[in-house]
């Protein structure tokens, strides 16, 4: 099991800002702590490429992002003020999740600590994501590492939107959302496979929904890779979800995700995606749970 992060760049919020920055750091030291992983497994990725976004994002927002020319109405929308850190931070995600590919190829599973920048559409940015780091990774792995089939499991309580619109005309890349129905954003994309799931959904519907589906659908894609966004956001805690999970049934559904794509053989890569309980040990803990299943599979 190998872990990507990238915390070298810190950006400067404004005050009240409700993104949990600091559990990109917090996470692997909590893996750390409890033993789940070793310093060796830890790596700080290389930054993505501009020619590597272009794979997925039009030329002419990159030139945006590129020259920090974004407008003020474009930065609203991101969540985000525009500045070069954000810039640099963004390219490492992406560049952390080009590489858990090639190492979930080889190896089986592999996580980027931050990621699932599901928001992210072709050509702007939106909900906190401005570079989509599944899609980019997804067309890079098309492209240059001989897989045919890409399955996207998404399983924040937003829907992958970016996403969906990226991979809405590309049949090798099959989207699969199960999200809030009455969560961001407003206006849904259509994926291949959408599971709008209702307010304050209980542990007993989620679960038995997602194992009603997920075995059949993977029989079905016969993907060659599955990108995991594990949003902890599912979480009845979370101030932006609307959706009722215990902190066992988060853990059960990572479970659930993770033994079939181990013992159908299917590299997987994770991206933790959104986590916006109060208590920032409650976000910790719950991506933690994701590594300790991962690592229990993958001994």
């Amino acid at each position: 099991m190998r872990v990507f992060w990238d915390t070298p760049y810190c950006l400067d919020l404004p005050e009240g800002h409700r993104f949990p920055m600091e559990k990109y750091s917090l996470i692997p030291q909590q893996l750390l702590r409890e033993g789940i992983i070793e310093n060796t497994q830890l790596r700080v990725p290389t930054p993505c490429a501009w020619e590597d976004a272009s794979l997925c994002h039009d030329d002419a927002y990159l030139y945006k992002l590129k020259h920090l020319k974004l407008s003020k109405a474009e930065q609203r929308r991101s969540g985000f003020p525009l500045s070069q850190a954000l810039i640099d931070r963004e390219l490492l995600i992406v560049g952390g999740t080009m590489q858990a590919v090639e190492y979930a190829l080889k190896n089986g599973i592999a996580y980027n600590v931050a990621g699932g920048t599901h928001h992210a559409y072709s050509d702007r940015a939106e909900g906190f994501c401005l570079l989509n780091d599944i899609a980019i990774s997804s067309m890079y792995a098309l492209k240059n590492l001989e897989v045919k089939k890409v399955l996207v499991v998404d399983l924040d309580v937003h829907q992958g939107n970016g996403t969906a619109q990226i991979f809405s005309d590309n049949d090798k890349v099959f989207t699969f959302s199960m999200h809030g129905a009455h969560n961001y954003p407003l206006k849904k994309e259509q994926s291949d496979l959408d599971l709008p799931m209702p307010d304050d959904c209980s542990d007993d519907e989620y679960l038995s929904t997602l194992n009603n589906i997920l075995p059949q659908l993977i029989s079905k894609t016969r993907p060659d890779l599955i990108h995991y966004q594990c949003g902890v956001d599912v979480l009845k805690s979370d101030k932006l979800g609307r959706l009722g999970l215990s902190i066992e049934a988060c853990k059960e559904r990572d479970q659930i995700v993770l033994s079939l794509t181990h013992n159908k053989g299917v590299p997987t890569v994770c991206t933790m995606g959104g986590g916006y309980s109060p208590d920032i040990k409650t976000i910790v803990n719950a991506h933690v749970e994701t590594y300790r299943i991962g690592a229990n599979l993958h001994l």
